[in-house]
């Protein structure tokens, strides 16, 4: 054999070998994910609160539990996560949001949301109706609007 089929071959191989390890390690983390979710949704409360501010902030300054710092790895410190700050009942509380509730709620207005914990799962209106935030447009259709006009 020549010294490039067996460079090929031992490339494949080991491109083969992290594509099953990978799909292995996806199954598990997938499954996890699951369990978690449905203990998220056994634990889950609907409540009204009052959205006084929503923002992305690191964990260390989001004015959360000291418990949630604690138990949160040192990577997941830095990243800037989506914190709503509500008035639940007299208190006034920090809690994280999903990503994708997060554009969808409003600010200064009274909600119904599903907590589980400190999580936010969803929103809905308690009047009238939620509105969706404009989509981003893509690239080319800002640029052909940018040359139209």
């Amino acid at each position: 054999m020549s010294t490039f089929l067996t460079v090929l071959l031992i490339i494949v191989g080991v491109v083969l070998a992290v594509f099953i390890v990978l799909s292995i390690v996806g199954r598990k983390m997938q499954k996890k994910q699951e369990s978690q979710r449905k203990q998220m949704d056994a634990a889950a409360q609907t409540m009204s609160i009052l959205v006084i501010d929503k923002k992305m902030l690191p964990l260390k300054d989001a004015d959360l539990p000291a418990v949630v710092l604690q138990q949160s790895p040192k990577y997941l410190r830095r990243v800037k996560m989506p914190i709503v700050k509500a008035k639940v009942g007299p208190k006034i509380v920090s809690l994280v949001a999903d990503k994708s509730v997060f554009d969808i709620i409003p600010v200064k207005t009274t909600v119904k949301a599903t907590v589980s914990g400190i999580y936010i799962t969803s929103v809905r209106a308690e009047r009238g109706a939620l509105l969706q935030p404009p989509k981003k447009q893509k690239l080319i259709a800002r640029l052909r609007k940018k040359i139209n006009s």
